[in-house]
C-alpha cells in the first residue's frame, strides 16, 4: 500500500493551551478523502527513561506521586530532555542524578519509542545505566515527590509480565531489556 495515500495534510496549526511540561496543539487537517476537520494532540519534549543497575545487579527504582491517576507509581527514573543537554546520554546522567542521587559508570542506548502516538507526540529514549552508585542528594523539581528504592531485575520483569507494573514507561523498558538480554 502507498503510505502517502494515508497521509493527512496539515492546513494550519495552533497552540490551544500551554502549561509547564506540555502543550495542547490543534491542527486543521485534510484527510485523504478530502474531508477537512480538526485534530488535537498533546506535545511535549522528548524524554529519557533510565534502567539503572547497581554494581550488585539490583535496579534503582523510584516511587513517585502521579496526580493524573491519584496514586504513587513505582517505576524507573525518567525526565525530559533540556536545551542544554548535549544528547540522550547526557540527559540520562543528569536525570539519574537529579531524581535518585545516583551516578552511573556507563550508559548505553536501548531503544526509542512513541508510546501513545495517537494522542501525544511523545518520544521516549530508553537507556541502560551500569555501575550506578549513590553519590549525592536528590535535586528534585518543585513538582516532584520521589523516594528511591532498589529491586531485583527479575522481580521487575515478572511484575511487568503479569501486568503488575502499572507504569507503562517502566514496563516497556524492563520488557525490552529482558527480550534483548535473553536473545
Amino acid at each position: 500500500m502507498d503510505k502517502d495515500a494515508l497521509a493527512w495534510e496539515t492546513l494550519a496549526s495552533e497552540r490551544d493551551y500551554t502549561c509547564p511540561g506540555f502543550d495542547v496543539i490543534r491542527d486543521d487537517v485534510r484527510l485523504p478523502n478530502g474531508t477537512e476537520t480538526e485534530f488535537h494532540y498533546v506535545s511535549e519534549p522528548p524524554s529519557v527513561v533510565i534502567l539503572p543497575f547497581r554494581p550488585d545487579g539490583d535496579v534503582v527504582v523510584i516511587e513517585e506521586w502521579r496526580q493524573a491517576v491519584g496514586r504513587v507509581s513505582y517505576g524507573l527514573p525518567a525526565g525530559g530532555l533540556e536545551t542544554d543537554d548535549e544528547d540522550v546520554i547526557a540527559a540520562a546522567h543528569r536525570e539519574l542524578a537529579e531524581e535518585t542521587g545516583y551516578e552511573a559508570d556507563a550508559i548505553e542506548q536501548l531503544g526509542t519509542y512513541e508510546p501513545a502516538n495517537g494522542l501525544f507526540d511523545s518520544v521516549f529514549h530508553y537507556v541502560v545505566a551500569h555501575g550506578c552508585r549513590p553519590t549525592a542528594e536528590q535535586q528534585l523539581d518543585d513538582n516532584e515527590s520521589i523516594t528511591v528504592e532498589t529491586a531485583s531485575f527479575d522481580d521487575l520483569r515478572d511484575r511487568a509480565a503479569v501486568g503488575d507494573l502499572r507504569d507503562g514507561r517502566t514496563a516497556l523498558g524492563v520488557l525490552q531489556y529482558a527480550v534483548r538480554k535473553d536473545s
